[in-house]
């Protein structure tokens, strides 16, 4: 899998899927694609994504919407993710995928050059800046990494947090590639930078990680 990541793309029509398909491909991402939310979800294990792409109108019990909330709750708020509908295409309905978290949507048929600068244009917003990594993450990754400068693990993350061991694990990663670290200590250190932890807690989380029990 390449560094950059993988854009995820969901859509049961087959047109608009190869041009979403033919869009990652052409920006260099890896492509993780399905007809259904439900196989999506199945196929996610390995994968981190840079951006989804995902139609509103999905068959199956879990709609576009709802694969919206799931991937914003499994890798944070700042993925950005595309809505495509052939069907709700009002503006009230823009609005509110807008206002559920969308970072984009567009109605069907898609041109295939209209998508491709929808995509870039989202991915341009959600790198990393230089300097203030403060804003680099989102308010779930901030939360997670004030409890990892509590000393709390993964298990008594997910715990507090009322989320799997595994989703906890996933906002770790990318906590430490958006601090551009390698540990928690070093992502507790960079947190201490930005004025989130104080010193106390950067020496003792520096102690943790001398530990065999260090998680990270």
């Amino acid at each position: 899998m390449d560094d950059c990541g993988t854009i995820l793309v969901v859509d049961h029509d087959d047109t608009t899927r190869l041009s979403a398909v033919q869009v990652a491909v052409r920006l260099g991402y890896e492509v993780c694609a399905a007809e259904n939310a439900e196989v999506l979800l199945e196929r996610l294990d390995g994968h981190i994504p840079t951006l989804a792409i995902v139609e509103v109108e999905l068959p199956g019990a879990v709609s576009g919407l709802e694969v919206l909330r799931q991937l914003h709750e499994r890798f944070g708020d700042d993925l950005p993710v595309i809505l495509v509908s052939a069907k709700r295409r009002t503006p009230l309905d823009r609005t509110a995928g807008l206002m559920l978290g969308a970072d984009d949507y567009l109605t069907k048929p898609v041109d295939v050059g209209e998508l491709l600068a929808r995509v870039r244009r989202s991915l341009r917003r959600a790198a990393p800046s230089n300097g203030n990594s403060k804003l680099k993450l989102s308010p779930r990754e901030h939360e997670i990494l004030g409890l990892l400068a509590d000393g709390k693990n993964q298990s008594q993350i997910a715990g507090e947090l009322v989320v799997s061991p595994k989703t906890v694990a996933t906002h770790i990663q990318h906590i430490l590639a958006k601090l551009g670290v390698h540990s928690r200590a070093q992502a507790v250190a960079a947190a201490y930078r930005e004025g989130l932890v104080d010193v106390d807690v950067v020496a003792h989380v520096l102690a943790a990680e001398a530990s065999p029990q260090a998680i990270i």
